[in-house]
Protein backbone atom coordinates (compact mmCIF):
# COMPACT_ATOMS: atom_id res chain seq x y z
CA UNK A 1 0.00 0.00 0.00
CA UNK A 2 1.23 3.49 -0.82
CA UNK A 3 2.52 5.59 2.07
CA UNK A 4 0.72 8.93 2.27
CA UNK A 5 2.51 11.84 3.96
CA UNK A 6 0.77 15.09 4.81
CA UNK A 7 2.97 18.20 5.09
CA UNK A 8 1.31 20.98 7.08
CA UNK A 9 2.96 24.25 6.07
CA UNK A 10 2.87 26.61 9.04
CA UNK A 11 6.11 28.57 8.80
CA UNK A 12 6.93 28.82 5.10
CA UNK A 13 4.97 28.99 1.89
CA UNK A 14 4.78 26.13 -0.57
CA UNK A 15 7.21 27.95 -2.85
CA UNK A 16 9.89 27.73 -0.15
CA UNK A 17 9.18 24.13 0.94
CA UNK A 18 8.43 22.22 -2.27
CA UNK A 19 11.81 22.50 -4.05
CA UNK A 20 13.69 21.07 -1.06
CA UNK A 21 11.40 18.07 -0.78
CA UNK A 22 11.65 17.42 -4.52
CA UNK A 23 15.46 17.60 -4.25
CA UNK A 24 15.40 15.05 -1.41
CA UNK A 25 13.29 12.75 -3.58
CA UNK A 26 15.78 13.01 -6.44
CA UNK A 27 18.62 12.27 -4.00
CA UNK A 28 16.81 8.98 -3.27
CA UNK A 29 16.80 8.36 -7.03
CA UNK A 30 13.02 8.71 -7.14
CA UNK A 31 11.31 10.28 -10.10
CA UNK A 32 8.71 12.79 -8.93
CA UNK A 33 5.36 14.07 -10.12
CA UNK A 34 4.11 17.43 -8.89
CA UNK A 35 0.36 17.40 -9.41
CA UNK A 36 -1.60 20.66 -9.38
CA UNK A 37 -5.34 21.27 -9.86
CA UNK A 38 -5.21 23.31 -13.07
CA UNK A 39 -3.04 24.77 -15.82
CA UNK A 40 -2.55 28.10 -14.02
CA UNK A 41 -1.12 26.35 -10.96
CA UNK A 42 0.97 24.13 -13.27
CA UNK A 43 2.51 27.19 -14.89
CA UNK A 44 3.27 28.74 -11.49
CA UNK A 45 5.00 25.59 -10.19
CA UNK A 46 6.84 25.23 -13.50
CA UNK A 47 8.25 28.75 -13.05
CA UNK A 48 9.04 28.11 -9.38
CA UNK A 49 11.16 25.05 -10.14
CA UNK A 50 13.20 26.99 -12.70
CA UNK A 51 13.78 30.03 -10.50
CA UNK A 52 13.48 29.19 -6.78
CA UNK A 53 17.20 29.90 -6.21
CA UNK A 54 19.36 32.43 -8.04
CA UNK A 55 22.16 29.91 -8.64
CA UNK A 56 20.17 26.69 -8.96
CA UNK A 57 17.09 25.15 -10.54
CA UNK A 58 15.29 21.83 -10.73
CA UNK A 59 15.24 20.56 -14.30
CA UNK A 60 11.82 19.20 -15.06
CA UNK A 61 9.13 18.73 -17.65
CA UNK A 62 5.47 19.63 -17.69
CA UNK A 63 2.32 18.69 -19.55
CA UNK A 64 3.13 18.75 -23.26
CA UNK A 65 6.87 18.12 -22.87
CA UNK A 66 7.59 14.85 -24.65
CA UNK A 67 8.76 12.32 -23.99
CA UNK A 68 7.62 12.73 -20.40
CA UNK A 69 9.62 9.67 -19.37
CA UNK A 70 12.85 11.66 -19.93
CA UNK A 71 12.04 14.01 -17.03
CA UNK A 72 12.85 12.89 -13.47
CA UNK A 73 10.50 15.66 -12.25
CA UNK A 74 7.24 16.26 -14.08
CA UNK A 75 4.60 18.93 -13.33
CA UNK A 76 1.06 18.05 -14.35
CA UNK A 77 -2.56 19.03 -13.94
CA UNK A 78 -3.60 15.40 -14.54
CA UNK A 79 -3.52 12.19 -12.53
CA UNK A 80 -1.21 10.46 -15.05
CA UNK A 81 2.21 9.08 -14.11
CA UNK A 82 4.12 9.55 -17.38
CA UNK A 83 7.62 9.41 -15.84
CA UNK A 84 6.91 6.41 -13.58
CA UNK A 85 7.37 8.56 -10.49
CA UNK A 86 7.93 6.87 -7.14
CA UNK A 87 6.60 9.97 -5.36
CA UNK A 88 3.66 12.22 -6.20
CA UNK A 89 3.38 15.66 -4.62
CA UNK A 90 -0.19 16.97 -4.41
CA UNK A 91 -0.02 20.76 -4.13
CA UNK A 92 -2.29 23.81 -4.34
CA UNK A 93 -5.36 21.70 -3.65
CA UNK A 94 -4.78 18.86 -6.14
CA UNK A 95 -6.85 15.78 -5.36
CA UNK A 96 -5.31 12.33 -5.10
CA UNK A 97 -5.87 10.06 -8.09
CA UNK A 98 -8.11 7.04 -7.48
CA UNK A 99 -5.22 4.65 -8.09
CA UNK A 100 -2.01 5.39 -6.19
CA UNK A 101 -0.49 1.93 -6.50
CA UNK A 102 2.25 3.02 -8.91
CA UNK A 103 3.77 5.30 -6.24
CA UNK A 104 5.79 4.42 -3.16
CA UNK A 105 4.78 7.68 -1.52
CA UNK A 106 2.31 10.51 -2.00
CA UNK A 107 2.99 13.85 -0.31
CA UNK A 108 0.01 16.11 0.31
CA UNK A 109 1.26 19.64 0.98
CA UNK A 110 -1.15 22.22 2.36
CA UNK A 111 -1.03 25.76 3.74
CA UNK A 112 -1.92 25.81 7.43
CA UNK A 113 -2.80 29.50 7.21
CA UNK A 114 -5.57 28.81 4.68
CA UNK A 115 -8.75 27.44 6.31
CA UNK A 116 -10.03 26.05 3.01
CA UNK A 117 -6.75 24.20 2.39
CA UNK A 118 -6.80 22.77 5.92
CA UNK A 119 -10.39 21.59 5.45
CA UNK A 120 -9.55 19.97 2.14
CA UNK A 121 -6.52 18.21 3.67
CA UNK A 122 -8.71 16.86 6.47
CA UNK A 123 -11.13 15.51 3.89
CA UNK A 124 -8.29 13.87 1.96
CA UNK A 125 -6.92 12.36 5.18
CA UNK A 126 -10.28 10.75 5.99
CA UNK A 127 -10.78 9.43 2.45
CA UNK A 128 -7.27 8.00 2.15
CA UNK A 129 -7.42 6.46 5.63
CA UNK A 130 -10.70 4.78 4.67
CA UNK A 131 -8.95 3.29 1.62
CA UNK A 132 -6.43 1.60 3.93
CA UNK A 133 -3.34 3.70 3.21
CA UNK A 134 -0.62 4.25 5.81
CA UNK A 135 -0.75 7.94 6.72
CA UNK A 136 1.84 10.20 8.33
CA UNK A 137 1.44 13.81 9.38
CA UNK A 138 4.38 16.24 9.43
CA UNK A 139 4.21 19.79 10.68
CA UNK A 140 6.80 22.54 10.45
CA UNK A 141 8.67 23.64 13.53
CA UNK A 142 9.14 27.39 14.14
CA UNK A 143 12.57 26.98 12.48
CA UNK A 144 10.92 25.61 9.33
CA UNK A 145 12.08 22.02 9.82
CA UNK A 146 9.73 19.04 9.54
CA UNK A 147 8.60 17.20 12.67
CA UNK A 148 6.43 14.09 12.58
CA UNK A 149 3.31 14.75 14.62
CA UNK A 150 1.24 11.62 13.80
Amino acid sequence: MTEITFYHLTETALDAALPGLVEKSLARRWNAIVQVPDEGARDAVDQLLWSYEPISFLPHGRDGDEPASDHPVFVTATDANPNEAAIRFLVRGAEAPADLSSHERVAVMFDGRDDEAVGQARGQWKALKAQGHDLAYWKQTPEGRWERAA
